[in-house]
């Protein structure tokens, strides 16, 4: 898939709100934090790829898991688009103007009480990543083509305080991508049509 089709699939494709929800997930409540995260698209010679980190050991929440670049909302982000931005600049050393929004998936609620925003940009990689090791161990690419096949995908249905949730798990080579990141992959999939 060109940038150009990814692009005009991802802005003409209108996910009907029925579809918008995350099956299984939870609802906000009073207490709730907000989160922004940038599913970052990077243009290849073979391909679409998205770029990953897999969080440090030591971290208190999600150790060694593999996320997209983002986190809170602080009180000084006039946006979510700057949240995205700063967290995305904070963890792997990508600026701003390195980043070219294309648009917002819906958001979701994660069991850990964040609503969840994704921007989808395109990344400009022509410059070294600059990894934050209080955050970040270390960063991979996966061809957009290999979550676009369903066969890439599995899911379980765990109960939790009577709540069924729908967990997502997408395997790449000795990764296991799986959560709220393969859900949040799975609807840009569905979003692509």
């Amino acid at each position: 898939m060109s940038p150009e089709h990814f692009s005009s699939r991802f802005s003409l494709f209108q996910i009907d709100s029925r579809d918008a929800r995350y099956e299984g997930f939870y609802t906000p409540n009073q207490s709730s934090k907000e989160a922004a995260v940038l599913v970052p698209v990077v243009i290849r010679p073979t391909g679409l790829h998205l770029l990953f980190t897999q969080r440090a050991e030591h971290m208190r929440q999600h150790p060694s898991q593999i996320s997209f670049h983002g986190g809170r909302i602080e009180h000084d982000d006039p946006s979510f688009l700057a949240a995205a931005l700063r967290e995305t600049e904070e963890e792997i050393g990508i600026p701003a103007a390195q980043v070219k929004p294309i648009g917002w998936l819906p958001s979701l609620h994660s069991i850990s009480n964040y609503t969840i925003h994704p921007l989808v940009g395109f990344i400009d990689t022509s410059t070294n990543l600059n990894l934050n090791p209080d955050e970040v161990a270390h960063s991979f690419e996966v061809p957009l083509e290999h979550f676009r096949s369903r066969k890439n995908h599995s899911t379980i249905s765990p109960t939790r305080k009577n709540k069924t949730q729908v967990v997502h798990f997408m395997p790449y080579k000795n990764k296991l991508i799986w959560g709220v990141t393969a859900t949040i992959i799975d609807k840009l999939v569905l979003h692509l049509g």
